[in-house]
């Protein structure tokens, strides 16, 4: 018999709900339940695509015999991390603080009935090992202790939340930092070996190479280019179907972690095309694989990530089914050559097994590899053969979709498409984008708030993070930009007029959630796997402030970006988003302010406006509209006939008809 969670919005719960857990879902019904029976509360929290959180809900969560422990002595609450990234973050801290640094997911924690921790840790086994109890072990203990020891636990967890929320406040510098320090350390944790930074497990750095790619100074310039080829050659990135995997398990991009989640990509589709942008035209093998890797992730959001309704779906599980029907992760994306003969005959079977270092031995599991692009293969075999192998590859089975769609990761999707779009001109690209932001107007939007997820079309109760509305606002200004449409501006300033009130500090930052009654008010000012809920605000008060005319928003933004300086001071390379900003104001310094490109005509892909999104500075914004277009102020005043007018600052520039002109107006440090 199905649970409560039967009929919730997201995947990952309804993992859970055929399960003879109690479990609840997050929010004040199951906290006031926790109240009136004097229980303590365990809070599970995973995601859809979790490997580990497939294990521990399989090996625990499925015993009836863990079900009944659970069920006398605890109030059981499931979260999905995605759905609540507040809840999340507040005992991702506590777990983090009483765990020596160490957490993840799936988070096991017990809380009081007021939700104050006590015990935490991730994921336990059904059995005992050398230095890790097993899950009933786990359970009995903490029954046993609330019931003969309560007082001390209490506490103990009073302890833990008074240290937590004094710890939760940042920093504050008076003064911007070093950048030429900031970019320095940077340099420093870079793998000239491999590329990227650090050593293993290696992420995919987005944001941190778009802040080496805003001045395009040699050094910072060479380590973004070089990183971004790795990736793309990497086992990192599916060199079949398109898109990136979460990570790299070596240092070396060779063996990924094979979930692959939409934020990931939609900062990476981003960052490909400003590389794209920023490697001359000499270069072009590199620009040619830049562009081509563009190409790959948007083929995949199209299909396999993108809803009918337009939206896009939140992540692809690492795990599927093998031939015989076991689980394994990964094998839905690993070759032999063997495999590749068959689908592609002997002589390109061959020279796909050399194209893509398919090695004797595998450097994968079981004589099995990842593919990786290895020398300058032609181009226009390499699609045919990965075409092919696609359509092979879809005869397997498929890993499980996690269909819910979060907002600030279809803001940043969105962001993304249209700035590919415009660049390489593509329209079918901003038709994606048109749908997917559509679809969060109709779902996401309601009542003048923006709500963070929606599974099938069902949105969830939970309003939106600082992320949510930063991207989500971004997102819209720039498709105001590409299409003329004043409806977009309209919508982010509204969306940006709430978030001012909702997550506002009084230091002039922002929170990263609104104040939901959790004992801890999450605030982060370094990135995580997405840009910081502050840092997205302000890129988005920026982006509206400058199509808007909106004055009060660019004053808003530098006084929350002022908040993110002890971050970018004390670690840069978390810090990316900020790190960008503070860049793009030192090029302003030096006279070289970002622009507002206005392009007067009937057509949105006019080369007159693709090449102002080529050309245009970091932090420029673009609008190409007809003449008569109503609401954008006083950009279209005057500015009949077709030309570019490009204004930074208080200088404007004489206008432009002829594209081969752009780059003086654009450039020019005044």
């Amino acid at each position: 018999m199905p649970n409560r969670l039967a009929a919730s919005a997201s995947d990952y719960l309804l993992q859970h709900a055929h399960q003879l857990v109690d479990w609840w879902e997050w929010g004040d019904e199951a906290s006031a339940h926790a109240a009136l029976t004097d229980k303590p509360i365990l809070l599970s929290v995973g995601y859809a695509s979790c490997h580990w959180c497939h294990v521990m809900s399989h090996e625990s969560f499925d015993d009836p015999t863990i079900a009944a422990l659970i069920n006398e002595y605890f109030i059981p609450i499931k979260v999905d991390r995605q759905q609540h990234p507040d809840v999340d973050a507040v005992y991702m801290a506590a777990t983090q603080a009483m765990n020596h640094g160490s957490g993840g997911w799936p988070m096991t924690a017990f809380l009081t009935p007021e939700g104050k921790p006590f015990f935490t840790g991730t994921y336990f086994p059904p059995e005992p090992r050398p230095g890790m109890p097993s899950f009933r072990q786990v359970l009995e203990a903490m029954g046993e202790a609330w019931r003969e020891r309560r007082g001390d636990l209490a506490a103990s967890a009073e302890q833990i939340v008074g240290y937590l929320t004094s710890a939760s406040e940042p920093e504050q510098h008076d003064a911007a930092p070093d950048l030429r320090a900031a970019l320095d350390s940077i340099e420093d944790d870079f793998d000239m070996i491999h590329g990227g930074f650090g050593t293993s497990p290696k992420f995919p750095p987005a944001t941190v190479l778009d802040a080496l790619l805003v001045k395009g100074e040699p050094r910072s310039l060479e380590i973004a280019q070089r990183t971004l080829e790795a990736m793309a050659r990497g086992g990192i990135c599916d060199q079949v179907g398109g898109g990136f995997h979460r990570y790299s398990v070596d240092a070396g991009w060779v063996v990924p972690h094979f979930e692959k989640m939409l934020y990931d990509n939609a900062l990476l589709l981003g960052t490909y095309v400003r590389g794209w942008r920023r490697t001359a035209d000499h270069d072009a093998g590199l620009r040619a694989l830049m562009q081509r890797t563009a190409y790959q992730i948007v083929g995949w959001l199209a299909r396999e990530m993108r809803l009918g309704s337009g939206g896009f779906v939140s992540a692809l599980d690492a795990d599927s089914c093998d031939i015989r029907g076991a689980v394994f992760e990964g094998i839905f994306y690993a070759w032999n050559e063997e495999l590749l003969i068959d689908v592609l005959g002997e002589p390109d079977g061959r020279w796909a097994a050399n194209a893509f270092h398919v090695t004797a031995g595998g450097t994968f599991e079981d004589g099995l590899s990842v593919l990786q692009l290895r020398g300058r293969p032609d181009f226009e075999r390499l699609d045919d053969v990965c075409a092919r192998l696609l359509q092979s590859r879809e005869e397997r089975f498929r890993p499980a979709t996690d269909r819910m769609v979060v907002a600030a990761w279809n803001g940043l999707t969105i962001s993304s498409l249209t700035t590919g779009a415009m660049v390489f001109n593509e329209p079918s690209w901003l038709e994606m984008a048109v749908g997917a932001a559509q679809y969060l107007v109709d779902v996401h939007l309601v009542d003048g708030d923006l709500r963070r997820s929606s599974l099938e079309g069902v949105v969830g109760g939970a309003v939106g993070a600082a992320e949510d509305f930063g991207a989500v606002a971004e997102a819209f200004a720039t498709l105001a930009g590409a299409t003329g449409d004043a409806a977009w501006l309209r919508r982010a300033e509204a969306l940006l007029e709430r978030a001012v009130a909702l997550f506002g500090h009084e230091d002039g930052g922002f929170y990263d959630a609104p104040d939901t009654g959790l004992f801890d008010r999450p605030r982060s000012l370094t990135d995580h796997v997405t840009p910081s809920g502050t840092s997205a605000l302000v890129a988005a008060l920026r982006v509206v402030g400058l199509l808007a005319e909106r004055q009060d928003f660019l004053e808003r933004a530098d006084v929350a970006a002022r908040t993110t300086w002890s971050a970018v001071a004390s670690s840069p390379r978390f810090a990316g988003s900020a790190l960008t900003d503070l860049l793009i104001s030192d090029e302003a310094r030096r006279g070289l302010k970002p622009a507002t490109a206005v392009v007067t005509t009937e057509d949105p892909f006019d080369e007159l406006t693709r090449a102002s999104w080529r050309l245009a500075p970091a932090g420029s914004v673009v609008l190409g509209a007809r003449p008569e277009a109503d609401g954008f102020g006083t950009l279209l005043e005057g500015r009949g006939e077709r030309a570019a007018y490009v204004c930074r600052g208080t200088v404007c520039f004489d206008p432009v008809t002829d594209y081969n002109n752009l780059k003086t107006p654009l450039w020019s440090r005044v």
